[in-house]
This record gives C-alpha cells, structure tokens and sequence, in this order.
C-alpha cells in the first residue's frame, strides 16, 4: 500500500510516528471518532474515524517501504509505534506517548 492511498486521518498519525529523535521510540496514541477543535489545530483540524484506523491497519501490514509498525487497538483507543530494527520493545509502558488524538471528556458545565 503506498503513501498516497491512506486516508487524511491515517496520514496525521503516521506522520506523528516518523518524528524519532535521539533514537527514541514515539508512540502515537488516538481514539477513532476524534475530531479535533478547529481553533487547535495547527493547519487543517484532524479527523480520525473507523475508515483512517482500517487504512492504518491495512497499510502497516502492506507498507511499501519497509517500515515495521506495531498496533495495538482496545475498544476506540489505539496505539501505534513505528519499531526500530523491527522489534517491539519489552515494556512498552516505559515510553511516554509522544502525540495523542483524543477526545476529552465534557464537564458538567459543558453538557
């Protein structure tokens, strides 16, 4: 699957993965059904829905470049690392979540 076929959502969190520094692993956390608030955002607002998750799934097995991601999905949270040397690491809870795309929940007063 090439660059070109993923959705706008999908492009936003994979590009987030590609920032690695220092040789540090970034994690990219997101919630599918996240639309972030236009006045945030930097550029036009990311949207990531049921559709960019299946495009990120499809592409990080079918990747055309030969990058290794891991994805991990728990109800509408998702995880994804792109892997160095194409391992994962033993705790992945060691590494600090680098980008997240998530809804907050509302307050009271905002109901």
């Amino acid at each position: 699957m090439d660059w070109s076929d993923l959705t706008e959502g999908a492009k936003a969190v994979l590009e987030q993965t590609r920032n690695i520094k220092n040789d540090k692993i970034q994690i990219v956390e997101f919630q599918v059904g996240f639309e972030q608030n236009p006045e945030e955002a930097e550029g036009a607002p990311v949207s990531i829905q049921e559709k960019d998750y299946d495009s990120l799934k499809q592409y990080t097995k079918e990747n055309e470049y030969g990058e290794k991601y891991h994805m991990a999905r728990n109800k509408d949270m998702v995880k994804i690392i792109l892997l160095e040397e194409g391992k994962i690491p033993d705790n992945l809870s060691d590494f600090p979540v680098f980008r997240e795309y998530k809804n907050t929940p509302k307050t009271e007063e905002e109901v």
